[in-house]
């Protein structure tokens, strides 16, 4: 028996997205729903019939309102990368149907201007953004996404310097 597009093994499938100005740095949001002080990049689940780049696009505009013409996919993890939620977490989130995420992540180029950034957006998930350097962007997120996020900036590394010299297309 196969597995679902949606979940794997107990982890909820989905997408991130690493998403850089002109200036090599990179957006990180601030969530709603956390009483802490939580941001990350944007990610979301893939939904069914999707692949994930489509999730990719879908997910930035519905998180960020960047339409897809306003970024550029500069790479793709080749592997996908997992993140286990913590205990207090896993009955909460997803109906606690799952132990955590693994997702593909894709490095994306930002084409817009800053002020086509829009989180009122119809279902909103940030109540702040901000574009910081990729080496302050773990020191950011919420401990139990720290590794995945190291993985991610691991990943991507080779490419950064390129997304922040690379005139726009």
């Amino acid at each position: 028996m196969g597995e679902s597009a949606t979940a794997t093994q107990g982890y909820r499938r989905g997408v991130g997205i690493m998403l850089m100005n002109p200036d090599g740095l990179v957006f990180v949001a601030q969530r709603i729903d956390f009483k802490s002080d939580a941001w990350q990049m944007p990610q979301g689940g893939i939904d069914a019939g999707e692949d994930p780049l489509q999730t990719a696009l879908r997910e930035l505009e519905e998180e960020t309102g960047i339409p897809p013409r306003l970024t550029a996919v500069v790479a793709e993890s080749p592997t996908w990368l997992r993140y286990d939620l913590p205990e207090d977490l896993r009955g909460h989130l997803w109906g606690g149907r799952y132990r955590g995420q693994e997702q593909k992540w894709f490095l994306m180029r930002f084409l817009g201007r800053d002020e086509d950034v829009r989180l009122d957006t119809a279902h909103p998930e940030f109540s702040a953004w901000r574009w910081v350097p990729p080496e302050r962007v773990i020191d950011l997120i919420v401990p139990f996404k720290r590794d995945l996020y190291a993985r991610v900036l691991d990943t991507f590394r080779p490419h950064l310097a390129l997304v922040a010299s690379d005139p726009a297309p």
